[in-house]
């Protein structure tokens, strides 16, 4: 009885110390800080991590020479016997880009498929015999080289006559967005703007009813306008992000097609209460349709504008127009080489992972070694939340001699909020940058082709809460102030 009393007593003990160890564990775990709102979502977090993607400007502009056309041209010369896109799909892949975005209807209102609604479509044109589809030849060669896909169906139409008519045009503006959705699965970003001409007749679209209706056909899907819903235009043509740029926004401040947005939606708003990044349109030539007259940017103005718009916190749209035999021209094709080859080359080495890294204070679990692992969302470091010091700061130090280097770049945790409002960077000791919001993505560029330095300081001197600062990096950019240039 003594015996069976003491081994009652020992498993007692022991399921109580196992409890005592459960509840210390329980207390010892680390975890992470609130989230502020708003957040992204779960498309929003992958289209932000595309970083650069691919417009393909196509139709009756490309034969006609001209940028806006009128509407009135014959289908007939619409006929591009060479046309190949799987090689847009290839060009695309060899710069990197895992999203392509097509012109399925331009303002002409030429459409790039067979669409039931109107003849003034590739049903009407030599090409193929009028069997033809662009949009679907599109898609299965983006899916074959693993790219997703994107359309464009423009508001303004200046070949149909239900145009001016709001309740007839609205009605087969939303028949062939219900056309395309159905036909083309897995669209990834559907394209709307307010471009229109200055004599244009006057028209009031029904962008909620759109809204409404994508979302309902394809859910994960990102629709980009100047409101939104889920990706916003920066407010210019130029590949240019705002030095200061929130992914924030007061959604009901915006209007689509109104010019008195631009600022805002190209800085965004600290206090936004919607989760609206920007995109960043561009076209590698002057022109967003092909001309023989015109040739791609230089290899350091797309650098430029890499720097402006991705190291910005914004995603790229690099428009690549196929010419009138409907491919991408070689100097195009190459100039894309380039520039990729350019990025890998300036990114491919991350000096800081091979420094002491030190923070001002470090909450449990949450060190600096989290800023230099490759999980660029939900690997950070986080400073203690009873930190006393009045900013936060990350410091990198050379293990021995000196680094080279002439690009900072700095990235936050955003799946738990956008923070950072104004930070810091010194060299040796010395402020040499003094800037804005981070965000996803941020570069810094600095002056003078290249640093020699023992140590970098990046300070946030004022933030949202805790920053969370989720990747940093050192990197030498040889084009930068290079004698070296790409004609």
């Amino acid at each position: 009885m003594v015996r069976l009393w003491c081994s009652s007593l020992s498993i007692t003990l022991l399921f109580q110390q196992l409890i005592r160890l459960c509840i210390s564990w329980s207390v010892q775990t680390p975890t992470p800080p609130l989230p502020i709102l708003p957040l992204p979502t779960y498309s929003q977090l992958k289209w932000q991590q595309r970083e650069i993607i691919m417009f393909f400007h196509f139709g009756v502009n490309t034969f006609s020479d001209r940028e806006w056309g009128t509407g009135q041209e014959n289908p007939a010369i619409f006929n591009p016997t060479g046309l190949n896109t799987t090689q847009w799909a290839t060009v695309a892949a060899d710069a990197g880009v895992s999203l392509m975005i097509l012109t399925a209807k331009h303002h002409d209102g030429f459409c790039l498929w067979p669409s039931k609604y109107t003849d003034h479509s590739v049903i009407s044109s030599p090409w193929q015999g009028g069997k033809g589809d662009v949009v679907q030849d599109f898609v299965n060669a983006a899916t074959a080289q693993g790219i997703d896909v994107g359309v464009y169906l423009s508001p303004w139409d200046r070949h149909d006559p239900r145009y001016g008519n709001d309740l007839l045009y609205n009605q087969y503006y939303s028949a062939q967005l219900q056309e395309l959705l159905k036909k083309y699965p897995n669209v990834r970003e559907i394209w709307f703007d307010g471009a229109k001409g200055a004599n244009a007749k006057n028209m009031t679209y029904y962008f909620s009813d759109w809204f409404s209706m994508v979302k309902e056909l394809q859910s994960s899907i990102n629709i980009f306008s100047d409101a939104g819903p889920d990706v916003r235009w920066v407010g210019d043509e130029t590949g240019s992000a705002g030095y200061t740029c929130w992914s924030t926004i007061n959604r009901t401040s915006l209007s689509i097609g109104s010019p008195d947005i631009i600022q805002y939606i190209n800085t965004g708003d600290p206090k936004g209460t919607d989760w609206l990044p920007a995109e960043c349109d561009v076209s590698i030539r002057k022109g967003w349709f092909w001309h023989k007259s015109e040739s791609p940017k230089k290899l350091s103005e797309l650098l430029d504008i890499y720097y402006n718009s991705v190291g910005r916190n914004c995603v790229l749209l690099l428009n690549v127009p196929p010419n009138t035999s409907g491919l991408i021209t070689e100097v195009d094709a190459n100039r894309l080489k380039e520039f990729r080859s350019a990025i890998n080359t300036i990114f491919h080495q991350n000096l800081a992972e091979d420094c002491f890294v030190k923070v001002s204070s470090q909450r449990g679990g949450f060190g600096p070694e989290k800023m230099l692992d490759s999980d660029h969302l939900w690997s950070y470091w986080a400073p203690r939340d009873d930190d006393d010091e009045k900013d936060h700061w990350v410091e990198i130090w050379a293990k021995e001699g000196r680094l080279r280097f002439n690009v900072v770049r700095i990235q936050e945790a955003i799946g738990l909020g956008q923070r950072i409002k104004r930070h810091e960077i010194y060299v040796d000791g010395k402020l040499i940058i003094k800037a804005t919001t981070v965000g996803y993505k941020r570069l810094h560029r600095l002056d003078g082709g290249e640093v020699h330095a023992r140590g970098v300081r990046i300070r946030i001197r004022k933030a949202r809460g805790v920053p969370l600062i989720s990747s940093i990096g050192l990197h030498y950019d040889p084009f930068w102030h290079s004698k070296f240039t790409v004609s």
